[in-house]
């Protein structure tokens, strides 16, 4: 079943998988990530204004990494604000997703995150570099394949 954003997109011919609505009712969308940048500025335009939150997580062991985005468009004199989540899929080989910094500031901190732990590349990202672990941190701590240092040795060669 395709939501309303679904049923918009198709109507003006731009390219996108629906994949139902979460347990809240909200429209979910994949979107390929070599479109992601354009789609992000045709959302919003079309009244998406608010970020209200970006994240990734590793879909499987070995598997896609996704960045998930979830948007609002908030208007005046309106009391429940039309949302959608945005889903976009990323090859663990070479993990890159454009950023949509300069549609949304406010997933500046938010898609670093998503660097630091999973290592997708947003590239055109002004600042994309570690946020939580040291810059000489080796690895990507969220993904199920990641095997953490053992801190009793390393402890033990200092």
């Amino acid at each position: 079943m395709q939501g309303r954003l679904s049923v918009w997109l198709v109507k003006h011919g731009i390219i996108h998988r629906s994949l139902g609505f979460d347990y809240q009712g909200i429209e979910t969308l994949q979107i390929k990530p070599e479109d992601w940048h354009s789609i992000a500025v045709i959302l919003y335009v079309y009244g998406y204004n608010y970020l209200r939150s970006q994240c990734a997580y590793d879909v499987a062991p070995g598997g896609l990494l996704a960045s998930v985005y979830h948007l609002t468009r908030i208007e005046y004199g309106v009391d429940q604000p039309e949302e959608v989540c945005i889903k976009v899929f990323a090859s663990r080989r070479n993990p890159k997703i454009p950023s949509v910094f300069w549609v949304w500031k406010s997933v500046d901190f938010q898609e670093r995150e998503s660097y630091d732990m999973l290592g997708i590349s947003y590239d055109n990202h002004p600042r994309l570099k570690r946020i939580l672990m040291p810059e000489s941190w080796i690895g990507w701590p969220l993904r199920k394949d990641y095997i953490a240092p053992n801190f009793y040795e390393i402890q033990d060669a200092h």
